[in-house]
């Protein structure tokens, strides 16, 4: 039986994933800059419209002309990102609320709050430190974090998904090991959008004619890049973008080899659902990454990549949700430690 909560559980995890897409357009449009200031739009809460508030954007940010389009992609993401950061502090609230009903969870909505407040932070830092490449991605990671704790939210809620038994604890780590991978390929892929090295390479397999071409990793992974410039666009040469796109490749690579085993090893244990669904998800994702090369990054398929990510990322915690120990094992377990420990 579902539990208080989970229908806003749910419609948060939808208005999430909505989000994640919407900054998705609005980093491939080049519209993270579209309002110079946060969180209105040259000081007021919409994009200027009247000759009055045109002027006033003019006189006040003389190096920042009103771009109507960009500036709207800006505070539509901020609209929707608002108003789930409202869902996510009503859902803390009625877990708090009915927090002595059984399995009630309580502290990963908690979490959720100090998630979003961090991201809006992230999104402050964004626009001020003028779309600093590491402050893009955290806020990209950031946005996954927040879609991926929703549904993990929704799961515990529904009361519809008990963990599996007798799973075996390498497929357990298996999987565990793949969501990892999965994350640290969306981090990579938002290097490679804050940097603006997805065109780096427009052929595949090879890069520039050669499976092995010119990089500078040494550059193109400079963690610490200066903050002061304006990164629209990027600021990095050729060799260094192209070893950050070659770096995601090689990524995808890795990641593929990781969930194929994965699969395997569901179909063996009798998982045929959970292991097509993550061949399906693997597919799609797979399918856009090389369509965005040969077909120089569409905006269109460009924003599906990034829903395909999430996607990866959405059937992973699904898989590891469902592989998790039994309650009474968990609790098994911790007593054994406990008994070894006081011996």
């Amino acid at each position: 039986m579902a539990k208080p909560g989970y229908r806003l559980a749910l419609v948060a995890t939808c208005l999430a994933l909505l989000v994640v897409l919407l900054g998705a357009y609005t980093r491939l449009t080049h519209a993270g800059l579209g309002c110079p200031d946060w969180p209105g739009c040259y000081g007021f809460i919409s994009v200027p419209q009247t000759e009055t508030q045109l002027a006033h954007a003019e006189l006040n940010y003389p190096l920042a002309p009103v771009e109507a389009q960009k500036g709207w992609s800006e505070m539509i993401h901020r609209y929707f990102a608002g108003s789930l950061g409202l869902l996510i502090v009503a859902l803390a609230l009625v877990s708090l609320r009915n927090r002595a009903l059984p399995e009630q969870p309580l502290k990963l909505p908690l979490l959720l709050v100090a998630v979003v407040i961090a991201q809006a932070a992230f999104g402050m830092w964004t626009v001020t430190l003028k779309l600093w490449p590491q402050v893009v991605t955290a806020h990209l990671l950031g946005g996954f974090t927040t879609l991926s704790l929703l549904l993990l939210m929704s799961l515990r809620l529904s009361g519809r998904w008990p963990a599996l038994t007798d799973v075996p604890a390498g497929l357990r780590r298996l999987a565990a090991l793949s969501l990892l991978l999965v994350i640290g390929q969306i981090a990579l892929g938002g290097w490679v959008s804050s940097n603006y090295a997805a065109v780096a390479c427009i052929d595949l397999p090879t890069c520039h004619g050669q499976l092995w071409p010119a990089m500078d990793f040494a550059n193109g992974f400079h963690l610490s890049q200066h903050i002061g410039p304006n990164y629209l666009g990027g600021q990095l040469d050729s060799d260094a973008r192209t070893a950050i796109h070659m770096s995601h490749r090689l990524g995808a690579l890795l990641v593929t080899l990781a969930l194929l085993a994965l699969a395997w090893r569901l179909r063996a244990e009798g998982l045929s659902k959970l292991a097509g669904l993550l061949l399906l998800a693997l597919t799609l994702q797979i399918s856009l990454g090389i369509s965005n090369v040969l077909l120089h990054l569409p905006l269109p398929v460009a924003v599906a990549h990034n829903a395909g990510g999430a996607a990866l990322l959405l059937t992973l915690v699904l898989i590891n949700y469902r592989l998790r120990a039994p309650v009474h094992a968990r609790q098994s377990s911790f007593a054994t430690v406990a008994t070894q420990g006081a011996m």
